[in-house]
């Protein structure tokens, strides 16, 4: 892993951005851990507050304070044009719905443009990609972002190559753009930043630190396989309904196919333009969220699901699960089983 090289004696400054739709926890909790490295190992370990090793900074379009979305007070230290040399840019998530605008984000695109130029390393988290997507930064690019924003920024950037199972990205010149995937996986991208610009050593020490966990199985175990409904298209929409309720049935697409009325040619050509999904993998992926509800709250044999939600070969549902999923049943049941039932 090579790292960026700063003025000896220096630490390098990482500048958080905070639009108008960031979130203060992935924000600040970026903020705290790392600011943590070089001072918190020294100082659990010998009582001596350690020397930071980065300098983090939280920077908005005109530095002025202003409430999150979930109105949470967010206190910048520095307006963007006071900001114009930062080693590191990241952009924490946005609580934006996946196909929002980012129009208003014109000066916020302007700097980021301005800070690669100087050779800043930019990285984001969870939906903080779209915002680079915006940018035209991702363009040609690999990238990840939160597993619900995937399918949307791989329609809306065609160009971009979107890796929904993967938990971090490195990519571009000199594998200077970095985004990690959804929710708490901010923690793997501050870890891997730490390592970037200090050591391996030292983010192995925040790890152990803060009991951090990679999320080494990416995001397709926390995912939610099912779309939200589609409206467009009445007759289809009777279909989603009725095989919600019979997709454990011998033979749920000849149903839906039966209730449509239409020819099995033009019902598949159909369904497939108003899901985005054939039948069958509508159905597949019905079945396999009730699977993981059952795996998760109680302890029926997993071939006694696989028959529950509708498959009669249990080898062939634990291959589909684990290709869907990322992680075979009995992997499913011991990691989310246990959370549920530290959290009743």
């Amino acid at each position: 892993m090579s790292q960026l090289t700063e003025p000896a004696g220096t630490a390098a400054t990482i500048a958080l951005l905070a639009g108008p739709d960031a979130t203060a926890s992935t924000l600040y909790g970026m903020y705290d851990l790392l600011g943590s490295a070089g001072r918190d190992w020294e100082f659990l370990t010998n009582g001596r507050m350690g020397v930071p090793l980065l300098k983090p900074m939280i920077v908005s379009c005109d530095g002025r304070g202003f409430r999150a979305p979930n109105g949470a007070w967010i206190e910048p230290d520095a307006a963007l044009d006071d900001c114009r040399s930062p080693a590191v840019v990241c952009i924490p998530d946005l609580f934006i719905a996946p196909d929002a605008s980012l129009e208003g984000y014109a000066a916020e695109i302007a700097w980021l443009h301005a800070c690669q130029a100087q050779g800043a390393l930019l990285a984001a988290a969870c939906s903080g990609a779209l915002l680079l997507a915006e940018a035209g930064l991702l363009d040609g690019q690999d990238a990840t972002t939160h597993w619900a924003y995937c399918e949307a920024m791989a329609r809306r950037f065609p160009s971009v190559r979107v890796h929904a199972q993967r938990t971090l990205v490195v990519t571009g010149e000199g594998q200077r753009l970095i985004m990690a995937g959804g929710g708490t996986s901010w923690v793997d991208l501050a870890l891997f930043l730490v390592a970037r610009l200090v050591g391996i050593d030292e983010a192995m020490r925040l790890a152990r630190i803060n009991l951090i966990d990679w999320h080494q199985d990416g995001q397709r175990p926390y995912a939610a396989l099912t779309t939200a409904r589609q409206v467009t298209d009445a007759c289809i929409t009777r279909c989603q309904v009725w095989v919600a309720q019979h997709y454990d049935t011998h033979s749920p697409v000849a149903g839906m196919m039966a209730l449509s009325g239409l020819t099995e040619r033009s019902f598949k050509r159909r369904f497939k333009a108003a899901t985005g999904m054939t039948p069958m993998d509508y159905v597949h992926t019905l079945r396999l969220e009730e699977a993981k509800q059952y795996l998760e709250s109680g302890d029926d044999p997993i071939d006694a699901i696989a028959e529950l939600v509708g498959y009669a070969d249990p080898s062939f549902f634990r291959r589909l699960f684990g290709r869907r999923v990322g992680l075979t049943p009995s992997q499913y049941r011991r990691r989310f089983r246990s959370m549920r039932l530290r959290l009743q």
